[in-house]
């Protein structure tokens, strides 16, 4: 049983700093970014993506590989801002709004706290929501969730784990590097 009619789309996994990163795409653009995509992590979420899109995925195009491309820029520390066209599918109402917020108002090296974000989206009391909202980000580094922080300073909480967060957060320049 699919979620919607199949739709053609494609995956790869790209090696970086931060651990195997899995990269999904449709003809609309990027739709999937995953953590920790080892073989295990890998096979549930091309399983999981086949249900949600009704097709098993296709070779790799120029699509992924652009956006590997791009990923190893940003790792590397020569990107700053992606150009991918994104795929906004696997999202929808306030958690699509505060995802779209965020990507085209939150630059690299910057943060902004859940609450900022809310009042953004001219939500005040939905703070809660928008930590909802980005831990249910299906397109994380490229959607950059980890510069949402806690309005106390604190890094709150994050899909791919707090030392991930907190290494992206110090390649951008937001916090110093690890000691360790």
């Amino acid at each position: 049983m699919t979620d919607s009619p199949e739709r053609p789309w494609s995956w790869t996994t790209l090696g970086t700093p931060i651990g195997p990163l899995g990269l999904a795409a449709t003809p609309d653009g990027l739709v999937s970014v995953v953590f920790g995509a080892d073989a295990q992590i890998s096979a549930r979420a091309v399983e999981r993506l086949a249900g949600r899109l009704g097709s098993a995925p296709a070779a790799p195009g120029a699509l992924l590989a652009e956006a590997s491309a791009q990923l190893e820029a940003y790792f590397a520390g020569r990107l700053r801002s992606f150009s991918l066209p994104l795929d906004w599918s696997l999202t929808s109402g306030f958690n699509r709004r505060a995802l779209r917020e965020l990507h085209s108002g939150v630059p690299y090296g910057t943060v902004v706290a859940y609450q900022d974000l809310a009042d953004r989206l001219g939500e005040p009391g939905a703070a809660r929501a928008v930590g909802m909202a980005m831990g249910s980000n299906p397109i994380p580094v490229v959607v950059p969730c980890h510069r949402v922080v806690e309005a106390g300073g604190g890094l709150g909480g994050f899909g791919g784990g707090t030392e991930t967060k907190r290494a992206l957060l110090a390649l951008e320049g937001v916090l110093p590097e690890p000691l360790f």
